[in-house]
């Protein structure tokens, strides 16, 4: 047992000394990782200091008899103190950057360091618990081959430790090619690169949507509606930006210059993720402007702004107005693409860069082509007839998708208000597989969808909005999640 005491001691002791030494030889990562754990800032730069010290004089205690017992009550507390802060943040939906052991070896707080801070505290609380007393050996009095067993072992973990480190190099070297990979995509050099999860602007929100509505937090902290800070008057750009990202640095001069030119025309609102007191460093020259902050990517996600920087454009009427543009770059272009929109238009829309000038069949303002069909409960509908907004829907009864979203398709069109949309449905196959389906708007069988293809249709489910012009005022969404944005409707 005494021997098992001493290792539990030493061990201990070389967990604090390197924690300690670490920290104290990188002061300004310690005090980013103070902020990311919510210290103020008049308090992270000398607790940078601070802690360090206190590590090693820890690690310095637990090496004699006569000092362990102290050193790991001051250990025990410290740990203690280290999984409070882990264990709360992790409530938050934070993940600040542990810098537990400064360069040699930083990670986002989660799982494993929780794990390894409860192993560690365990050690420690042992050694309390067993009293003054009860320490294990002196370093004094144990024997030659003792030591040589310890430091045998103590070599072995070295060498483990280096494989796992050079394992952590190689996965850095694979993300930073990857990070090349992305900045060649940009910069339009290195030939074609495959980018199969980069994704297509059809795979986010349609052009038309409106933004979703959800609760981030603002820079002091407080709950603020997206759809309050897209709905205030003006149009607005939402700048993703992130903590980690160094090309939102290197953007944020050019962000600044046209927030304030653009001041009186357009509202310019930031989107990141991470602690405010790590955005508030970094980003601190945003003077005042709307930031929100996400717990993880659930708001970029959702309006498909899968890369930082990225930026979408958003009418007065909070409804989606834009591709996402990743890259400053593509950035650049969407600001002066608004820059020299008429803002007042009754469809204001923003083309991609690459798109030209001349409209194309189905695109947001062009008229509804031509058409003239009988509904299955014999109403005449045609596109002369259309006077309010319409949901123009394309289905199919043998649509695994669409059977899914038939109930909520059901509530919707028995419930929906004189300000809603109306309702007009285009499908495909026998009579009898529609007659059931339930909906008291007109639902008409095209066969072979020959009308619904020069409408827009691109696959089931999916639905395009017009308006009372009888002009698109949308682009296709396509799968329910999209079709509910162009309606407004949470499912």
């Amino acid at each position: 047992m005494e021997i098992i005491l001493l290792t539990v001691r030493l061990v201990l002791s070389a967990v604090f000394g390197i924690a300690g030494v670490a920290k104290l030889v990188d002061p300004e990562g310690s005090r980013k990782a103070m902020l990311g754990f919510g210290l103020p800032t008049f308090a992270a730069g000398p607790a940078a200091i601070f802690l360090p010290i206190l590590e090693i004089a820890i690690a310095f205690s637990l090496m004699f008899v006569d000092t362990s017992w102290p050193g790991a009550i001051a250990g025990s507390i410290l740990l203690a103190m280290f999984l409070a802060g882990m264990i709360y943040q992790l409530i938050k939906g934070n993940a600040p950057d542990c810098h537990c052991f400064g360069q040699l070896h930083s990670e986002p707080v989660g799982i494993s360091s929780l794990v390894r801070n409860v192993v560690l505290f365990a050690l420690a609380l042992w050694l309390v618990i067993g009293g003054a007393k009860a320490q294990g050996m002196d370093l004094a009095n144990v024997g030659t081959s003792t030591l040589v067993v310890f430091f045998g072992t103590a070599i072995l973990a070295m060498m483990v430790a280096i494989i796992g480190r050079q394992s952590q190099h190689s996965a850095a070297q694979t993300a930073l090619m990857r990070r090349i990979e992305m900045v060649e995509l940009m910069a339009g050099e290195g030939g074609t690169v495959d980018r199969k999860h980069a994704g297509s602007p059809s795979d986010g929100l349609p052009m038309g949507a409106f933004v979703p509505d959800m609760p981030l937090e603002d820079s002091r902290g407080q709950i603020i509606s997206t759809r309050s800070v897209v709905s205030e008057g003006l149009p607005t750009i939402l700048f993703f930006i992130s903590p980690a990202c160094s090309p939102c640095k290197a953007l944020l001069p050019r962000m600044n210059e046209w927030a304030t030119d653009l001041s009186d025309k357009i509202k310019i609102a930031f989107v990141s993720s991470g602690a405010i007191a790590v955005n508030s460093e970094i980003f601190g020259e945003l003077n005042g402007r709307t930031m929100l902050r996400q717990k993880d990517r659930e708001f970029a996600d959702s309006m498909n702004a899968r890369w930082t920087p990225s930026a979408i454009f958003i009418d007065r009427h909070g409804k989606v107005a834009s591709h996402v543009a990743a890259g400053d770059t593509a950035i650049a272009e969407l600001v002066e693409r608004a820059r020299s929109s008429d803002l007042d238009a009754e469809r204001l829309h923003i083309k991609d860069g690459d798109s030209d000038s001349s409209a194309k069949p189905n695109e947001i303002g062009t008229k509804l082509p031509e058409f003239a069909l009988t509904a299955i409960d014999g109403r005449e509908v045609s596109s002369s007839g259309i006077d309010r907004q319409t949901l123009i829907a394309f289905w199919s009864p043998s649509c695994p998708h669409c059977s899914k979203m038939a109930e909520d398709l059901r509530k919707w069109d028995s419930q929906k208000g004189p300000q809603d949309p109306d309702l007009l449905l285009f499908s495909d196959g026998d009579l009898e597989l529609h007659s059931g389906l339930g909906l008291t708007s007109p639902v008409v069988l095209d066969k072979g969808y020959v009308v619904a293809a020069t409408l827009g249709m691109h696959g089931t489910p999916s639905a395009i909005m017009i308006d009372e012009s009888g002009r698109y005022a949308s682009e296709i969404a396509i799968g329910a999640p999209n079709i509910w944005a162009l309606i407004d409707k949470k499912v």
